[in-house]
């Protein structure tokens, strides 16, 4: 797991998920044919978290971007498709999460028929970028983003609770003092 996964998991734990980093989606020899990639190896989802209470199962995307342009999203489309293949291929994101949903609950890691969203977690949103259609892009697709705002608003919401070992709660903590 990668720094910004870390703290985008720290984040929604506090939140009541359990999380998971670098699912692996083992895909049959004819869903890797449908999404027409015969020889994929296993599809890999960024972060995997889970809340019981609500059955909700959330398929996380993390571009933490920090030291680059950001996500760009104009025109009602990402700028680079290729990078955001489950927001951009309907037929993959379809197959993928089905898998991934059917892989958590025959092992018991979920109950059955979770509601699953697909997310996108981002430390940086390209100043280029139409934020507010990028906004209602994802509410209109059912989908959560999880920007720069997002992150800042709950790493400081962290600052102001107790003490916890991990990076995230230290960081956030020492920012503020």
């Amino acid at each position: 797991m990668d720094a910004f996964e870390s703290v985008v998991a720290t984040l929604l734990r506090r939140e009541g998920y359990w999380v998971m980093s670098s699912f692996k989606v083992e895909l049959s020899p004819d869903e890797k044919r449908s999404i027409g990639r015969h020889t994929s190896p296993r599809w890999e989802i960024d972060l995997v978290a889970y809340k019981g209470s609500t059955n909700q199962l959330l398929a996380i995307e993390c571009k933490s971007y920090l030291d680059s342009v950001g996500v760009i999203f104009r025109d009602s489309t990402f700028d680079i498709p290729a990078r955001y293949k489950l927001f951009t291929e309907p037929k993959l994101r379809s197959v993928v999460l089905d898998r991934m949903a059917m892989q958590l609950q025959e092992s018991g890691a979920c109950a059955s028929k979770p509601k699953i969203t697909l997310c996108l977690a981002t430390g940086k949103i390209a100043g280029r970028t139409n934020r507010g259609g990028l906004k209602q892009h994802f509410q209109d697709n059912g989908w959560l983003l999880f920007d720069d705002e997002w992150v800042r608003e709950r790493l400081g919401n962290t600052a102001n609770t107790g003490y916890e070992n991990e990076v995230a709660h230290v960081v956030a903590k020492l920012l503020r003092r």
